[in-house]
């Protein structure tokens, strides 16, 4: 596939770390990427924003950022309280096609979850990805009320016939509880769709050429890593409670 829409559920759930994973993965395979972020809030002019977390991350891949935003609101709100143009979905259609143009693979990462508003007539990631006909990858939490959360956003990319590539655990805690390890087994059943990956907390922190190295084993062959679902769950089942 040429194009692939990431988004999550919500805010703050890894996103970018897992953008940077897939074009880390993607690079090291040999195909050329390139990020697209469409609308980037809440980061000054001259601040780095997450295109260039994911090109820091992922080596070389090639970015590009449509619009930029200083106040962390939804990309409408933002550009509307900033006097600035909103992003469309045209807009970002067109953007990931010229970049589709030039590059194997263009990686679309989205603003929160998947129907935050983007302009003024209510456009959304789910309205670009549309208009691209790409796949979306969802990134989503590993605990509590994430099922709630998968299953809306799956239902949401049916309702519009949008295909879901799976689903990513954002952030993998180094000592999951209860809901998490339980979670593993019933992600796929909320999302109806397989899952893709688990990437562990503080991923991101990592040193490029670790986090290069080590990303393959977070995600599964479909996004051309090694990552096993099954037996990813298995080493984090829980014992069934009787009685």
């Amino acid at each position: 596939m040429t194009v692939i829409v990431v988004s999550g559920t919500g805010t703050e759930i890894g996103k970018t770390v897992v953008t940077a994973a897939v074009a880390a993965v993607a690079t090291a395979a040999g195909r050329s990427v390139a990020v697209l972020k469409p609308a980037q809030t809440g980061v000054g002019p001259d601040e780095r924003g997450d295109a260039d977390e994911v090109v820091r991350l992922s080596g070389a891949v090639a970015s590009a950022e449509l619009g930029r935003f200083p106040e962390p609101l939804a990309p409408g709100t933002a550009a509307r309280r900033a006097g600035l143009a909103p992003v469309g979905p045209r807009e970002i259609a067109e953007a990931a096609r010229a970049l589709a143009a030039e590059h194997d693979l263009v990686l679309v990462e989205g603003a929160g979850g998947l129907l935050v508003r983007f302009d003024e007539e209510g456009g959304t990631l789910a309205d670009a990805a549309a208009l691209l006909g790409a796949p979306v990858l969802v990134v989503a939490q590993a605990g509590l009320g994430t099922l709630n959360s998968v299953t809306l956003t799956a239902e949401a990319l049916r309702a519009r016939g949008i295909e879901q590539l799976g689903v990513v655990v954002g952030s993998w805690p180094d000592a999951p509880d209860l809901a998490e390890r339980c979670n593993l087994g019933d992600l796929p059943e909320a999302a109806g769709a397989p899952l893709l990956g688990a990437v562990p907390q503080g991923s991101g922190a990592l040193d490029p050429a670790e986090f290069r190295a080590a990303a393959g084993g977070w995600l599964a062959p479909e996004l051309g890593g090694t990552w096993d679902a099954g037996a990813f769950a298995g080493a984090h089942a829980s014992p069934v409670s009787v009685g």
